[in-house]
């Protein structure tokens, strides 16, 4: 009997589902903390900010993620390629 590798291409990309999802619940928590009555004057573009900032982070580490994701996949390719 042959057994054959699923291909990492094919696998289903967990770490990007859960930037994704903490992407969402930073939406949702700054939906929430939106409407606070008598907020001063530095809440909003705090909160503002900090979502923004939550979000710039994740996409980030995503980011790094492909790029390692490449790395493995070219030296992967460059170890089972004929030696010169």
């Amino acid at each position: 009997m042959r057994h054959e590798k699923i291909s990492q291409e094919a696998s289903f990309d967990w770490k990007a589902c859960g930037y994704l999802v903490s992407i969402v619940s930073v939406l949702f928590l700054g939906a929430a903390a939106f409407d606070k009555p008598n907020a001063p004057w530095w809440y909003y573009p705090a909160l503002a900010i900090g979502m923004a900032t939550s979000i710039l982070g994740m996409a980030f580490r995503y980011m790094a993620h492909l790029h390692q994701k490449r790395e493995m996949k070219r030296t992967k390719a460059e170890a089972r390629s004929p030696r010169r």
